[in-house]
């Protein structure tokens, strides 16, 4: 039997580490600055933000994976129906941390409120959809015209519709939003106060296995429906070893979603009280999605949500995506 000398021993182990941080997501540079910064103390409390459609979030609070990572650290769970009320806790300080569409940090931005981007997961385009009834006399997005469309006012929904009313050659005047949260939206849909709905999954899900509606338009050529995790700027600037460590965790759920598929579904339909079928179809629509910092262009995209909003004055200033994207430094896990 061959032995291995110190420098061969050496390698073969830096090419496990390598290759175990590629499967997260990380990089080698990633794992090299962790062991550097090893010194960092866990954050006293981490209270979380999430939502229904936050997979890889509900799996690791259903396997309490934060708790046992980092027993010392008070960790605490708090469901919202939409971004725009999550990152409103967010801002007055009632969470550290956070996953939402696109739309909800660009009307935070443009309030002023406090909270850096620290994450991202890709584009899930087919996770959301403008519906009518299966009987309305919609058939196309040109004929919203004059029409009632359902929303949630700063969600990814909101940057759908604004896009799907450009598609159609249409002007922001020329339909009539009307904001309600997802559970309101749908009973105004259901019993036709409104004629049409933007919405995201699971709502998505959950009501195309109910009533089938008809889609007009998906995010596809209209919203990449990119999902971003949030912080607050102390929480980001003290604790990125932390976060380092959430994307691993979060990527290592996505992991798991896709190679045991039975078990993520009954994780979600546990937790949410949805039925299988609309968890399945949901997780179905949604791809591989492993979780890392903000690269160029996700950055690219989040400014093209920001500018759009503006031009229809839908916020209140023009806002700088870049500016509140946080930047690893002792932390270098960022995409290549």
């Amino acid at each position: 039997m061959n032995t291995l000398t110190p420098l061969q021993l050496r390698r073969r182990f830096l090419k496990i580490v390598a290759t175990t941080a590629s499967l997260w997501g990380l990089g080698l540079q990633g794992v090299k600055a962790q062991s550097a910064a090893k010194a960092e103390k866990a954050p006293e409390q981490l209270r979380i933000g999430y939502q229904k459609s936050a997979v890889n979030l509900v799996i690791l609070k259903q396997k309490s994976v934060l708790e046992k990572r980092f027993p010392n650290t008070r960790i605490t769970w708090a469901e919202f129906p939409a971004g725009p009320q999550l990152l409103e806790a967010l801002s007055v300080g009632s969470l550290e941390f956070g996953l939402t569409g696109d739309s909800p940090p660009v009307f935070a931005q443009a309030a002023g409120k406090e909270l850096v981007y620290v994450g991202v997961e890709p584009p899930k385009p087919d996770s959301s959809a403008v519906l009518v009834l299966g009987d309305s006399p919609i058939r196309n997005l040109a004929g919203l015209k004059g029409k009632k469309i359902a929303l949630q006012k700063g969600s990814s929904a909101h940057y759908l519709l604004v896009r799907a009313v450009d598609k159609a050659g249409l002007k922001w005047d020329d339909i009539q939003p009307i904001y309600l949260a997802p559970a309101d939206a749908r009973a105004a849909f259901e019993r036709k106060s409104v004629d049409a709905w933007a919405i995201w999954d699971p709502f998505y899900a959950a009501i195309e296995l109910a009533i089938k509606p008809r889609v007009l338009a998906t995010g596809r050529e209209l919203s990449s429906n990119n999902s971003f995790y949030l912080a607050s700027r102390p929480f980001a600037s003290q604790h990125g070893q932390t976060l380092a460590a959430l994307f691993e965790e979060l990527s290592r759920a996505d992991a798991l979603v896709q190679s045991n598929r039975s078990e993520a579904i009954k994780l979600v339909s546990d937790f949410s009280g949805l039925d299988a079928g609309v968890v399945s179809l949901f997780i179905q629509r949604r791809p591989v999605s492993p979780v890392g910092p903000l690269n160029a262009a996700a950055i690219a995209d989040q400014q093209r949500v920001a500018d759009a909003f503006l031009r229809l004055g839908l916020i209140p200033r023009a806002v700088k995506v870049a500016d509140i994207v946080w930047r690893p430094e002792a932390t270098q896990v960022a995409r290549k």
